[in-house]
């Protein structure tokens, strides 16, 4: 019903855009020519695209309101989702490490590990080989 509605007023919007441009910025309409009296004369004409202009527009109007609705009536939960809430019980305490404190900061401690452990080979001379 949804995609129905949506394909529809693309339609009725495309109708539209295509009324409004065929009408004269004056609104004669289309201005053409044909006999002074009649469906096809500059005034029935004029009159025939502001009537079609303006049901095309209350069409327009009143389908928009109609697919806020339907999205609205479908995105709506019952429930409110609490999923995400915080957990406020007490944290559970991590058993120590065997990485040894510099200070307070385990931080620390772990990057001077890690340095130490990844220090770069060197040369009996003291230099790096350049192929690491």
């Amino acid at each position: 019903m949804f995609l129905f509605l949506t394909v529809l007023q693309a339609i009725v919007a495309a109708m539209l855009v295509g009324i409004i441009l065929m009408q004269k910025s004056e609104g004669g309409g289309l201005g053409v020519g044909g006999s002074p009296s009649g469906m096809m004369s500059a005034r029935g004409a004029g009159d025939l695209l502001t009537r079609t202009t303006a049901t095309l527009a209350v069409l327009f109007v009143a389908l928009s309101i109609t697919l806020a609705v339907l999205a609205a009536k479908e995105g709506k939960t019952e429930t409110i989702d609490q999923s995400l809430q915080r957990d406020t019980s007490a944290p559970v305490s991590a058993p120590a490490d065997d990485v040894p404190l510099v200070g307070d900061d385990p931080l620390a401690a772990a990057a001077t590990a890690t340095a130490e452990s990844e220090a770069p080979a060197t040369n009996s001379d003291g230099s790096v080989p350049l192929d690491q």
